[in-house]
């Protein structure tokens, strides 16, 4: 069965990736892949904190040796990512570049969310994961969030009926990820 991370693209206090993250694991579960959530605020990686270049694979840090760890274990990630200031958040550009290897040739679809549905962060993103040399899938869905979605706390007020719309896109992502294990 091929095992899937979702990355937690935000660590900020209010974050509403965790219920979005949560949601999408179930929709891609449907489509009989294994998931997991991955939450870069339970990773704890200190900024770029090697000597050696990630290429190299020489890590001395045991925070990057169980980072890569954990990268190594999955066949292909989700990058559930908001859109801050039309690019995406550092603690996620951190996360990648900390590693290499681990990337390489793994299936990768960006989920941004916000606004206007994380369109620039897709963008960003995209150049990272090909730099990477990971093999960015097709279907990367942007969820659109208005502030008639959230309360005043910025959370999100019916996450299931915000994602439903929504549903489609993570069943033929989940179609797309089985497929492109087969390459």
């Amino acid at each position: 069965m091929m095992k899937l991370g979702i990355i937690l693209g935000s660590t900020r206090p209010t974050r509403i990736s965790p219920v979005l993250g949560t949601r999408i694991q179930g929709f891609l579960e449907e489509s009989g892949l294994e998931v997991d959530i991955i939450d870069l605020v339970d990773v704890g990686l200190p900024f770029l904190n090697e000597a050696a270049m990630p290429s190299l694979h020489q890590y001395e840090a045991e925070s990057t040796k169980r980072w890569s760890g954990i990268a190594t274990a999955f066949d292909g990630f989700v990058l559930l990512s908001p859109q801050y200031n039309w690019g995406y958040p550092a603690v996620l550009k951190n996360a990648l570049d900390t590693l290499y290897v681990e990337w390489r040739g793994k299936p990768v679809s960006m989920v941004t969310y916000g606004g206007h549905g994380g369109f620039q962060a897709a963008l960003a993103l995209g150049l990272v994961v090909r730099g990477l040399h990971m093999r960015p899938l097709a279907t990367n869905p942007q969820i659109t969030i208005s502030e008639q979605a959230t309360d005043e706390r910025g959370q999100l007020i019916d996450a299931d009926a915000l994602l439903e719309p929504y549903r489609p896109s993570f069943l033929a992502l989940g179609k797309e990820f089985l497929s492109s294990g087969k390459d």
